[in-house]
């Protein structure tokens, strides 16, 4: 006799997709076999977030400084950062997929964010797969989105009070059709994120909803690095665009900033421009390579357009 079929809501079906026993983050090869992240173009992406960190810790005299990056993924920018930071830092990966072996002693490779420290957190591409539900306003009001493990859809019940609430302040779904994704899971997770900081500063870096753009809602997946349908059985990344200014609201801190990653590389010192050919061909080639992958970091069509939410406890913005 067949299995009846499961029908579920996307945030129970995405938690279950990417973080169950056989779920998408528990591989060794993702997410880098799946799709290319800041960390993966270019050791230039390391040098800004050293310089970032050496402006916080200027800041937080004393003690023990901890750069901590939750979802860290393969350990790429810890790895590069083992070589570039003092020997006095506390270098800290949290993630659910088991240590990379690639990832210097000196890292430490944790299942969740230490209690309590000073420095810096770091979270790239961490917010957008954490599990939301998806609604869909219909003749009947906003319904919750259900999906089959094959990647079918039906509109079910209709949300309840606080994703309501969430949806009325946030992003308002306006017109029979539209979709939204109700982010309040991410605010509690980046505010416990925070929380755990005593003094320094918390940066966010992710793709942002902008809920008078995305009227379709931005859930998708990643497989192989192309963008696919999303499907929840274990075989893609699914991910969904943050809504960064809910995030910020809360999280108890004393400053917060939003900035482009343009914006903030420039910031930190990073620039794209052309090298001037010198005679030496080795030298320019390599020059024109960094100066490529630069452009890649800053591109607004590309990384560039990720939007970087900076939260500061107890120490200034470094970026102001």
């Amino acid at each position: 006799m067949a299995e009846p079929e499961q029908w579920r809501t996307w945030r129970v079906a995405m938690a279950e997709a990417l973080y169950g026993d056989d779920g998408f983050y528990r591989r060794a090869d993702a997410p880098a076999a799946h799709f290319r992240t800041a960390a993966h173009t270019s050791p230039a992406w390391a040098d800004a977030i050293r310089t970032l960190a050496d402006r916080v810790a200027a800041t937080v005299p004393g003690g023990e400084f901890a750069v901590v990056e939750i979802g860290a993924g393969g350990g790429e920018l810890l790895e590069a950062l083992a070589s570039r930071a003092p020997s006095s830092w506390r270098l800290v990966g949290v993630d659910v997929c088991p240590r990379p072996a690639r990832v210097p002693e000196r890292v430490e490779w944790l299942g969740r964010p230490p209690e309590t420290f000073d420095g810096l957190l770091l979270a790239v591409e961490w917010l957008d797969v954490v599990p939301v539900d998806v609604v869909e306003r219909t003749e009947d009001g906003l319904r919750l989105v259900e999906v089959s493990t094959d990647g079918r859809e039906r509109t079910g019940v209709t949300v309840d009070t606080r994703s309501a609430q969430w949806l009325q302040k946030w992003w308002h779904v306006a017109e029979v059709g539209d979709r939204a994704e109700v982010g309040d899971g991410r605010d509690i997770a980046w505010a416990d994120a925070v929380r755990r900081l005593r003094r320094g500063v918390a940066v966010a870096v992710d793709y942002a909803v902008d809920p008078l753009r995305d009227v379709a809602g931005t859930l998708t997946g990643f497989r192989a690095g192309r963008q696919v349908v999303p499907v929840p059985d274990g075989s893609c990344d699914i991910t969904a665009h943050v809504l960064m200014e809910a995030c910020a609201a809360a999280a108890d801190v004393d400053a917060t900033r939003l900035l482009s990653q343009r914006e903030a590389l420039h910031a930190l010192g990073l620039r794209a421009q052309r090298p001037a050919y010198a005679g030496d061909a080795r030298s320019y080639l390599a020059a024109l390579q960094q100066t490529g992958e630069a452009a890649e970091l800053l591109n607004r069509d590309g990384l560039g357009g990720f939007t970087w939410l900076l939260q500061a406890k107890g120490v200034p913005l470094p970026m102001e």
